[in-house]
């Protein structure tokens, strides 16, 4: 961790684009191998979950890479987990003072906002993993309190120098995922996430269920405990904290 920013080759910079996924699902169409990175400064069509929008001013990281599945890989949808518990141990390393929790099912939280997210996107065999972190700057109008890691005293940190270490993490975990299988992701995506009991509201498209945070099922899913005792497995949705 923390190597400084010697920029290994398969890394991409480019000032401004539309969206760091969109361009690097184009390089997986064109045939590059897993293990890219691509960071732009800025995008102007940056992509949240559910068709929302990141807003990407200059100042923080965004970026994506791709991963080619194998035929023994764990369930791609938990690369999110990967891609969370890597963000979780290199913010960690850059802020140590800095309070963070993991919220399903891809968010980075500092003091309950919003300072992180992840978006997974998959084409056949190929899952995109696109990750925002806020830096220096954050969103103000948005339906959720966000934050930045200088909102929270961490100081001036260099986006490429950051990215440098989380694409080491998480090629670590990512190995570990397709080496060990889901079980030491989850678990530490457990130890680093809201505790178990903590009141949860669900939104799956329409829906809305409330109910209290009984950890995660073998395959990286939700469970949602109803006041009844009932478990409910939720494979996507949005949680807000209660």
């Amino acid at each position: 961790m923390l190597r400084g920013c010697t920029i290994p080759p398969e890394f991409i910079t480019v000032a401004q684009t539309g969206s760091t996924n969109d361009d690097v699902l184009g390089l997986a169409r064109a045939g590059t191998p897993e293990g890219v990175w691509l960071r732009a400064e800025s995008q102007s069509g940056g992509k949240g979950r559910s068709g929302r929008t990141w807003i990407s001013p200059p100042g923080n990281l965004y970026a994506s890479t791709l991963v080619r599945l194998q035929s023994a890989d764990p369930p791609a949808p938990s690369l999110a987990l990967v891609a969370a518990v890597a963000l979780h141990e290199t913010v960690s390393a850059y802020a140590p003072s800095v309070e963070l929790m993991l919220k399903w099912p891809n968010d980075l939280l500092s003091n309950g906002a919003k300072l992180a997210g992840i978006l997974l996107e998959r084409e056949q065999q190929v899952v995109v993993v696109g990750i925002g972190l806020n830096l220096a700057h954050y969103p103000e109008a948005v339906d959720r309190p966000a934050t930045s890691l200088a909102a929270r005293g961490a100081g001036s940190l260099a986006p490429q120098a950051v990215l440098v270490d989380l694409a080491d993490c998480f090629k670590r975990w990512l190995q570990r995922w397709r080496g060990e299988g889901l079980g030491p992701v989850r678990a530490r995506w457990l130890e680093k996430a809201h505790p178990i009991g903590t009141a949860l509201s669900v939104r799956s498209g329409e829906r809305v269920a409330e109910g209290l945070f009984d950890g995660l099922d073998s395959m990286g899913a939700l469970r949602l405990r109803h006041p009844d005792g009932a478990i409910e497995v939720i494979p996507a949705g949005d949680v807000f904290l209660l």
